[in-house]
């Protein structure tokens, strides 16, 4: 089956996804697509169309959170000449357009309960009938492939989704996961958009450093693929003949993961405390952050994370970082030492070309003379900070 760069993936999900799609196209069972926005559901749609006996006929798409509610039945059904005020001419509506083929209704559950009723006629009989028309029924053979990013089950159980429509439409479901949850997917996805971008604009095909290409993985990627690939468009459009680095992405990118850039909690559990924001109140470093992580209540991720937050503060400083996490000057090397052995160490450099944040609300930090540089530490482990802990940061 032919996949296209929007579908592009390699994680177990992904392949679960093709399988169903592989099973839906050559039936004509009506399929509901659930899934956030931007995950890929029209394209998932235009794969089983492609793969279905009606691919010599037309896929037509209707989003039905884009037609005012007055229109949407004439978009559906069309309608006669003098229907209604500006209805000049007869018009076919998409159910008869897409007679033969396929009709893909997109954000099916912002439909009002009254067009849910006629939709769900129109399943059950095949029929159609103009907007203002009165003569005999025309019957259509379309399939209906719909899609969500609501879940229509407490739409159900809140009186704004008819259930009876809801089991007519869903016979093959196909959930779409958001790209944060198949993030094996991400790196093939950037090069298949690279590739094409590349063709496309006639630039180079750009590549990351190890460190911008960790930044991507790592990212949670609010807006899905459809983000992903305008991200893609944009980095290729840099013309860059270098190795792009985590300054190349879009800032807003990287403000975003340092704004995002949280402590996790697994399901269930109570949310933790915002380590980063106790560091700003006055709190010492080897305490709120260093002890929770060797007793392994916080993972190397989430300090990258912490470090990534002051980096972005310091402007790429570890000396002002120091002095951000509370610690005395001569902890310098201590504090690069533990990040090293513990592979938390998160390179300086791409930090130094964003535009420096608001400042922190902790005492002033003396900005660093402009040919700082870090200096080389030994790699060898951080003994551990002297105690008490309490009279370092008094």
């Amino acid at each position: 089956m032919t996949k296209p760069s929007d579908v592009v993936g390699v994680s177990p999900r992904w392949e679960e996804i093709h399988e169903e799609i592989r099973l839906a196209g050559p039936t004509d069972a009506k399929v509901l697509i659930t899934g956030e926005s931007g995950v890929g559901k029209e394209v998932v749609a235009h794969l089983i169309h492609k793969n279905s006996r009606r691919a010599n006929g037309q896929l037509v798409t209707l989003n039905c959170a884009g037609v005012p509610e007055s229109l949407l039945e004439s978009e559906l059904f069309g309608h006669v000449r003098g229907s209604f005020t500006d209805a000049h001419r007869d018009k076919r509506g998409v159910l008869e357009q897409a007679d033969g083929g396929t009709i893909f209704m997109d954000e099916i559950g912002e439909m009002s309960l009254r067009m849910q009723a006629l939709l769900l006629r129109f399943l059950e009989t095949g029929e159609i009938q103009p907007v203002g028309a009165h003569g005999p029924v025309k019957r259509v053979d379309t399939r209906l492939i719909a899609a969500t990013n609501r879940d229509l089950l407490t739409q159900v159980a809140q009186g704004a989704f008819r259930e009876d429509l809801y089991y007519r439409i869903n016979v093959m479901h196909i959930p779409v996961p958001p790209l944060r949850e198949r993030a094996e997917d991400i790196m093939a996805l950037f090069q298949a958009f690279f590739e094409r971008f590349s063709t496309q604009y006639k630039r180079p095909l750009p590549s990351f450093t190890d460190e911008a290409a960790g930044f991507v993985q790592t990212y949670r990627w609010p807006g899905n693929v459809r983000q992903l690939k305008n991200v893609a468009e944009r980095l290729v459009l840099r013309d860059a003949v270098r190795p792009l680095t985590v300054a190349d992405l879009p800032r807003e990118i990287t403000e975003d993961a340092v704004a995002s850039a949280g402590p996790v909690s697994a399901p269930g559990e109570p949310a933790r405390p915002d380590r980063f924001e106790r560091l700003l109140q006055g709190e010492s470093f080897w305490t709120v952050v260093h002890e929770p992580f060797m007793s392994r209540d916080i993972t190397r991720e989430e300090l990258r994370h912490i470090v990534r937050r002051g980096l972005t503060r310091t402007h790429g400083s570890y000396r002002q970082l120091t002095a951000l996490f509370n610690l005395p000057p001569n902890d310098y090397k201590s504090l690069l030492n533990f990040l090293r052995k513990h592979d938390c160490h998160v390179p300086y450099k791409p930090f130094r070309t964003v535009a420096a944040p608001t400042k922190p609300a902790t005492a002033a930090v003396t900005p660093a003379p402009p040919a700082e540089r870090e200096p080389a530490v030994a790699r060898a482990a951080a003994a551990p900070p002297p105690a008490p802990v309490a009279a370092r940061t008094a």
